[in-house]
């Protein structure tokens, strides 16, 4: 496992929201669901159902008990030795109140469906926020809601080339999915996030980061618990198009429609 962890380069913008959840570990050697389990209970993590949050080993799931009803029921998080589960357990460490109201959701939707094994629309999208979702902040203003009509339009130019001083100031994307970070930790131009758009205050953008992810976590986490969830809730963004988030982004690098894709009419 150490030589998979050396493959990460933290240094790469897209790891900023996990960043200090990784240096807060202090591994030394130790597998690092122990140093996970170190730091949630310094953190006090709890499931919706105010159960300690332990990382345990995979093999205490119990064989045919979904993962998600499982970790709502015990407050056990089945963690495996790999990089996936290693990305999700610091998300796990950075926005413990949105991952509480995943969970929350999905468990509600097994115990809906009986027991059954098909999806309905609320778990799949669930699914979908927790593997490969990002969270664009974006300023209440008329300009960050022009921004956003044109992402979700696919207008890649105008959003992302044109618009690009927008980002920073005025535009953030902070990564959520565990498996998005472990996709990226061999950065593709054609990874794509299930990005949902977070309209924020001035005042957020004078936050220091660390108050910025504890808004993030807290602004989700209640839109969540009062609205739920559905697959309409995102809109695609491919991470490498993040402006300053990869060299060589001139015009020609956001017309390329084999990532930038333009919005299907039908």
């Amino acid at each position: 496992m150490t030589q998979e962890l050396a493959q990460i380069d933290w240094s790469r913008p897209w790891y900023d929201a996990v960043r200090p959840a990784w240096q807060a570990l202090g591994l030394e050697g130790e597998e690092f669901a122990g140093a996970f389990n170190r730091q949630a209970a310094q953190r006090a993590l709890r499931n919706h159902r105010d159960l300690p949050i332990t990382f345990v080993p995979q093999e205490s799931l119990p064989e045919g008990m979904a993962y998600e009803e499982f970790i709502s029921a015990t407050g056990n998080v089945p963690t495996r030795e790999n990089l996936h589960d290693f990305f999700n357990g610091l998300v796990w460490q950075t926005f413990p109140l949105i991952k509480r109201e995943l969970n929350a959701l999905q468990a509600a939707q097994i115990e809906a469906a009986g027991g059954s094994k098909a999806r309905g629309p609320a778990r799949d999208a669930a699914t979908i926020f927790d593997e490969n979702a990002a969270l664009l902040v974006v300023r209440a203003s008329s300009a960050g809601r022009e921004l956003v009509d044109e992402l979700r339009a696919h207008c890649w130019d105008a959003a992302l080339f044109e618009k690009r001083a927008m980002f920073g100031p005025d535009a953030q994307l902070w990564l959520f999915g565990h498996a998005l970070m472990e996709k990226l930790v061999a950065p593709r131009k054609a990874i794509t996030a299930h990005v949902r758009v977070v309209f924020a205050p001035d005042d957020y953008f004078g936050f220091d980061a660390g108050a910025r992810r504890a808004w993030i976590d807290g602004t989700v986490a209640q839109t969540l618990r009062a609205e739920g969830l559905s697959t309409s809730s995102f809109t695609p963004l491919p991470v490498l198009g993040v402006p300053g988030w990869w060299p060589g982004q001139d015009q020609a690098f956001y017309l390329d429609t084999s990532v930038f894709r333009p919005k299907r009419t039908s």
